[in-house]
Order: C-alpha cells, then structure tokens, then sequence
C-alpha cells in the first residue's frame, strides 16, 4: 500500500474504498467481511470502530492480517449469569 492515494468509507455501498496512484482501485465489503470473520456483537463493535476511525487499519487488517485472531485479542465476551 506505498502507492496510496487515499482510503475512506463510503456511506452509500458500505464499502472501503483504497484508490492507488496507478488508478486502480479496491472495494472492501464491510457487511460481508462482518458476516464471515465477527462471531458476535463485540467483534462487530470493535469492526466499526475500525471502519469509522481507522479505515486505513481496517483495511491492512483485512488484506494483510489475520481479523479472526486480532478480534479474538482484543475483544472479551462474557456470558450474562
């Protein structure tokens, strides 16, 4: 991603978008990725936060990283008693 022009979320196909310096450009589904990898509501919590805030991040995550592993560190889920 050294070729970067920019990277934002668009509101209306619920997509991060990245566009590079040669034209091209790439779509991350946002909703698709959340229903393959966030096995409940925290994961999807700490997706959008990701999404909103640090759409660069989401996107590295997403091509680069391994989400499953990273939203099972950072998130804690505990059953209601």
């Amino acid at each position: 991603m050294d070729r970067l022009i920019s990277c934002e979320f668009n509101m209306d196909n619920a997509c991060v978008e990245l566009k590079f310096l040669d034209g091209s450009m790439i779509a991350i589904d946002t909703i698709a990725v959340e229903n393959e990898v966030a096995d409940n509501m925290y994961q999807r919590s700490e997706l959008d936060y990701l999404i909103y805030n640090d759409p660069i991040g989401y996107a590295d995550l997403i091509l680069n990283g391994n989400p499953e592993i990273y939203l099972k560190t950072v998130t804690e889920c505990k059953p209601l008693d």
